[in-house]
């Protein structure tokens, strides 16, 4: 459903992805993990259209997304800190961002009910608590039905209740077939939330495979500890490498 091709992305000097490639197929939850400046927020900027790759292409659904601006109507993006206008009301958020998908008429509100976000329409974002604006983000993310969701550290700032609500969401719309990526750091929850595992590490693809198949890797039960695991391999390999440049 998303094919990333041989994308290179460089900041100045600084490489963040080398030739990367990828497939996020549908029916399937991501978790996608690697350590600060693996590349994971670029490659997620990249894949919703906010960073151009120096090279390489995106395909969503089978088109490819350079100059193509409608597929994003097809993703349901979370980000880790929404940032809104700060005078806009939460109903005239919701509005507005309805008037900008014409096209859909019918929107999944269950989130807004969940969280009582529609109790509050008439509250200005500047209001509001960190985690109430999480909760408009996790809302909008949801409310246009899209194929695609993109979550960035879903939970952060959350309530344990809004967690358990936004973790059942979440599990309902996997069942659905959606793809589903998720970024988080808590590594309880996206064993709970995912199916799939890739660990980014210096901007390529370190590991790629199942969630069962990364424990049976790895000769580890827990999916945290499985994980360290792949952190020490992916340390180590880079260690090698960086000996055998200076032979």
């Amino acid at each position: 459903m998303i094919s990333v091709q041989q994308i290179h992305k460089k900041f100045g000097k600084l490489e963040v992805l080398k030739d990367f490639n990828l497939e996020f197929e549908a029916g399937n939850s991501y978790a996608l993990m690697g350590p600060n400046g693996s590349g994971k927020t670029t490659l997620i900027k990249i894949i919703l259209g906010m960073v151009i790759p120096n090279s390489g292409d995106v395909l969503v659904q089978g088109e490819a997304i350079k100059g193509n601006y409608a597929y994003r109507s097809k993703i349901g993006y979370m980000p880790q800190i929404g940032r809104y206008p700060e005078n806009i009301k939460i109903g005239q958020l919701f509005s507005m961002m309805q008037d900008i998908r014409p096209e859909i008429k019918s929107y999944d509100m269950e989130l807004v009910n969940d969280f009582g976000l529609n109790e509050m329409l008439d509250k200005p974002m500047h209001t509001l608590s960190g985690g109430t604006r999480q909760k408009v983000s996790a809302a909008l993310a949801f409310m246009f039905q899209p194929d695609i969701l993109i979550l960035d550290e879903p939970t952060a700032g959350l309530d344990p209740i809004a967690v358990e609500l936004l973790k059942t969401k979440i599990k309902k719309e996997r069942e659905k077939g959606k793809l589903i990526i998720i970024t988080s750091h808590i590594l309880s929850e996206l064993e709970e939330l995912t199916n799939h595992a890739i660990y980014i590490f210096e901007g390529d693809v370190f590991f790629n495979d199942t969630v069962e198949s990364l424990k049976e890797i790895t000769g580890e039960n827990r999916f945290s500890t499985a994980i360290a695991r792949l952190m020490e391999w992916s340390l180590k390999k880079n260690t090698i490498k960086t000996e055998l440049s200076h032979v």
